[in-house]
């Protein structure tokens, strides 16, 4: 009996210990006469390795898990390799509102792998396992790091740390995205630059962002203010590392939510706003156009 009840507790503690809730999607279409199976195989073993992991040891409620999903195209199998990009996208609850608003909306087009039906996916921080493993394990740790700083400024380190930990150990296995060499769009650019201190601006700007954004079923107007004094910030940052990644991620995930936070309700000055972001992001500028003033 008191070993039941034991079983019962650890079973419990393990199910609160879950951390991430993301839907995985492995989409086939580029394929002619594959092997359906081992794609569906695969995005169910990736659906329980992300949400049944403990990545932290942490114990977090339902609603305290970080919202994400992983949308992986294949373009080429052969055998058990894998060709493909994935799109990750995370989101965060605003304060007594129902509203998900993105955090991380990111395309990784280096993601090759092997992967054999039925194999054990199991992430262990110390070694190296498989490319599928270090990748899918990496981006979640960025999302946890994401969803940290929108909380507390600068709180994602912890988790950061860990993606840091990954992209080192996996270099060994010779896949593109994880040295510097890969460019500046890769995984290796991506942890690098958000543990340094150089951007530390863009973090803190984000943290600035959520505090608006918690305000806004409180007081509209002072929420936009705050919110506009965040973008008005990224222009620092762009001044010295014009076009950064993080600065490209961060606008690619939030360019639809400006438009919509400043093109309804209580007006405030915003054409000081405006012309930063065409400077800061001249990529969305025929959406920074849509804002009405």
């Amino acid at each position: 009996m008191i070993k039941f009840i034991l079983f019962l507790f650890m079973g419990c503690g393990f199910l609160q210990a879950q951390q991430l809730n993301c839907t995985v999607t492995i989409n086939t279409q580029q394929m002619n006469n594959a092997n359906q199976q081992v794609f569906k195989t695969l995005e169910t073993s990736l659906n329980e390795f992300i949400n049944k992991t403990n990545w932290t040891g942490q114990t977090l409620l339902p609603a305290e898990r970080v919202n994400c999903s992983m949308y992986i195209t294949v373009s080429n199998y052969t055998s058990d390799q894998f060709v493909a990009n994935i799109q990750v996208q995370s989101s965060r609850h605003v304060f007594n509102s129902t509203y998900a608003s993105p955090v991380l909306n990111l395309s990784d087009k280096d993601f090759t792998f092997n992967y054999t039906e039925f194999e054990n996916l199991t992430y262990v921080p110390t070694s190296y396992d498989s490319n599928l493993v270090s990748v899918i394990s990496y981006y979640c740790f960025i999302m946890m790091g994401m969803d940290a700083d929108t909380f507390i400024p600068l709180h994602g380190n912890q988790y950061y740390g860990e993606a840091l930990n990954i992209a080192n150990v996996s270099q060994q296995g010779g896949y593109k995205g994880w040295n510097q060499s890969d460019g500046p769009l890769s995984r290796y650019t991506l942890i690098n630059d958000m543990l340094s201190p150089t951007f530390n601006e863009i973090r803190q700007s984000v943290y600035q962002y959520y505090v608006g954004m918690d305000m806004m079923h409180k007081d509209q107007k002072k929420a936009k203010e705050i919110i506009k004094a965040a973008l008005i910030n990224l222009q620092k940052l762009n001044a010295t590392k014009p076009n950064s990644y993080l600065l490209r991620i961060f606008m690619d995930s939030k360019s639809d939510e400006i438009v919509s936070i400043f093109s309804g309700g209580p007006s405030i000055t915003i054409s000081d706003m405006v012309d930063s972001l065409n400077r800061t992001s001249p990529m969305n500028s025929s959406k920074w156009q849509l804002i009405k003033y």
